[in-house]
């Protein structure tokens, strides 16, 4: 397939691993975006007439006449796109080759539609049973809310990272990203590899079923284990880290920045470093422990010193002395950031009209698959841009089928296996 080099990283530890990507918006996307960063071939099974929802999206990118959507290039960098009628009996067929072939289906439909069309875990389980079959949805497929739609608020709020964010005399507060999708997108990305893993030993495939609830109980840090222990329901702490100090901002002359020394040598060394050696020996601050029970005196002698000075002066002192602090950067600072840079963090994504978009990047560096962290823009699918290559490798030598769909094209090898196909101009 002529399209596929260009899509995907040269090499990477999942390169020969082809998923079917079922999903729509976010959870799911973002999760096979991780396989595909990974070097797995994702192939986008997408609605006839307008794919998935976020294609319309903003913001949206306009270049040259055609506009196309930042939010869903973003996610969908490095796949390949094939729309289907699930309802045709041609293109079930087409779908039944392509289970045969692939390694991974990952769905987020609400529990019950994939059975429906029929290509449930279940289903699969007993016809193609090589296939890692992940579900992500808002509470995975049991339990007594399994049926209820679940969106990303909607577990932020259920599942307490709301009651934890934002200032104690504030209303609780959203995340300021889709904690809710990218968490239940991480562990299903996790679960899936697992699962492959899994699969070199036995040759079977493994359901891995994702409720985007249990992601956030699961992302509660201490919060469950510190109400069991103490009695007390934890709730909004602003800026402050509710068990080390000092961990939170501090205003210096020209704004606010973080200092985070987390144990007591770290809180010498913050002492020094700030020009008073006093500090680490109050018998108020001599301890971790006693430093979060005087929070309010700990901060104002801090806020007392630092505030004579700009921010880069403490910071610039700090770094040195070796005491973990930051300025509160802006998302604009992130595109000049030497070490994300340095790092190959900002990466550029385009689409159909080839307007690139800068995006982060993979943050899995492995030593073994360096190539396989691009450096020049990863191309998003076109809606349905894969069907006719994707459909000749399928049906390569079973006759009219593939040369009504590519007649008269000239062939290239098939990714898919199998002999030389017709390939799209």
């Amino acid at each position: 397939m002529t399209t596929t080099p260009e899509l995907r990283p040269k090499r990477g530890p999942l390169d020969g691993i082809t998923v079917l990507d079922f999903s729509r918006v976010l959870a799911g996307p973002y999760c096979t975006m991780i396989l595909a960063d990974l070097g797995a071939r994702v192939i986008k099974i997408e609605k006839l007439g307008t794919g998935d929802d976020t294609r319309v999206w903003g913001p949206l990118v306009d270049h040259e006449g055609v506009k196309e959507s930042a939010y869903f290039m973003c996610f969908n960098r490095g796949k390949e796109s094939i729309a289907l009628d699930i309802k045709s009996p041609r293109d079930r067929e087409l779908l039944e080759r392509m289970f045969a072939k692939a390694d991974v289906v990952v769905e987020n439909f609400r529990p019950g539609v994939m059975e429906r069309l029929g290509y449930g875990a279940e289903h699969l389980a007993r016809t193609h049973p090589h296939l890692v079959y992940a579900s992500i949805s808002g509470f995975g497929h049991t339990g007594p809310y399994s049926d209820l739609p679940g969106y990303d608020m909607v577990v932020q709020a259920m599942g307490g990272i709301m009651s934890l964010t934002g200032w104690p005399d504030s209303p609780p507060a959203r995340v300021g990203t889709s904690f809710g999708d990218l968490g239940a997108a991480l562990f299903a990305a996790v679960g899936i590899i697992a699962s492959l893993y899994k699969r070199t030993g036995d040759a079977q495939g493994s359901r891995v079923d994702i409720g985007m609830l249990d992601c956030q109980a699961a992302l509660m840090e201490t919060a469950l284990a510190r109400f069991d222990v103490e009695g007390e329901v934890p709730t909004r702490t602003g800026d402050s880290h509710p068990s080390l100090a000092p961990f939170e901002t501090f205003a210096a002359s020209d704004g606010r920045f973080v200092i985070a020394a987390g144990n007591d040598q770290l809180f010498m060394l913050l002492a020094e470093a700030l020009g008073s050696p006093e500090l680490a020996l109050d018998t108020r601050f001599l301890s971790n422990d006693l430093r979060c029970r005087h929070r309010s005196e700990l901060v104002k002698a801090i806020e007392t010193i630092v505030s004579t000075a700009p921010m880069a002066h403490w910071i610039d002192l700090l770094n040195v002395a070796g005491v973990p602090c930051a300025p509160i950067n802006t998302i604009d600072k992130l595109f000049t950031h030497p070490q994300l840079r340095a790092r190959n963090m900002i990466v550029q994504v385009e689409g159909e009209a080839g307007r690139a978009v800068r995006t982060a990047g993979n943050p899995i560096k492995l030593g073994a698959f360096v190539e396989s962290d691009p450096r020049v823009p990863i191309k998003s699918p076109a809606l349905n841009e894969h069907r006719e290559a994707i459909l000749a490798e399928l049906m390569a030598g079973t006759g009219d089928y593939a040369a009504a769909e590519s007649e008269d094209t000239p062939t290239a090898p098939s990714t898919l296996g199998g002999p030389a196909v017709p390939a799209t101009p």
